[in-house]
């Protein structure tokens, strides 16, 4: 082989390899994705149609809410929080609309407290969806039920089951409180 030829199937191979290595990027970073955002991701997709466009949009929610001061909620607010919670289930057995509200109203506020923007359900939900991408289904179905209760369209069952996905989100919002220290064993 000549000189040129030589050149030109290197010139071919090196680019060979080039796109090699750029599609292989590309499918970790889709892997990446999936994984940190699991359900939501389908969810997006589904709603998009478009795979670069799903990913996009939730690159653009991860660096939206990295902006953010998201935090644990401190004891006395963690504590506050788990008895208005038992105070809503409670109530739910004499007005479970009046309580689907309450869990509605409550999880709104805990967001704020967080450091969650309290902007429409649609925003809270994407920005929610960030670090709690399992549980942000539970949210969404929660609050279509709320809805469809308000409209006349969903029952007690209806409301029950809205009360269990609030109770979801509840649980991963308040967490575990923060251990308290311990005096070092001496």
């Amino acid at each position: 082989m000549d000189t040129n030829t030589l050149i030109v199937v290197a010139i071919v191979v090196v680019l060979l390899i080039l796109v090699a290595v750029g599609l292989a990027a590309r499918k970790r970073k889709s892997a990446k994705l999936r994984d940190r955002f699991g359900p939501e991701y389908e969810r997006t997709l589904e709603e998009s149609g478009d795979k670069r466009k799903t990913e996009a949009e939730l690159k653009d929610r991860a660096k939206r809410v990295a902006k953010f001061e998201i935090k644990p909620l401190a004891p006395g607010d963690h504590d506050k929080y788990v008895r208005a919670w038992r105070q809503i289930q409670t109530d739910f057995v004499d007005n479970p609309k009046v309580a689907v509200m309450g869990a509605d109203d409550l999880l709104a506020e805990i967001m704020g407290v967080r450091g969650y923007p309290m902007g429409d359900f649609e925003q809270r939900s994407a920005d929610l969806s960030v670090d709690h991408p399992v549980v942000v289904q539970n949210y969404r179905s929660a609050r279509d039920i709320a809805v469809r209760h308000a409209r006349g369209e969903a029952g007690t069952e209806d409301l029950r089951q809205a009360m269990i996905h609030y109770r979801t989100l509840f649980d991963e919002l308040v967490g575990e409180p923060a251990p308290a220290p311990r005096a070092k064993a001496s």
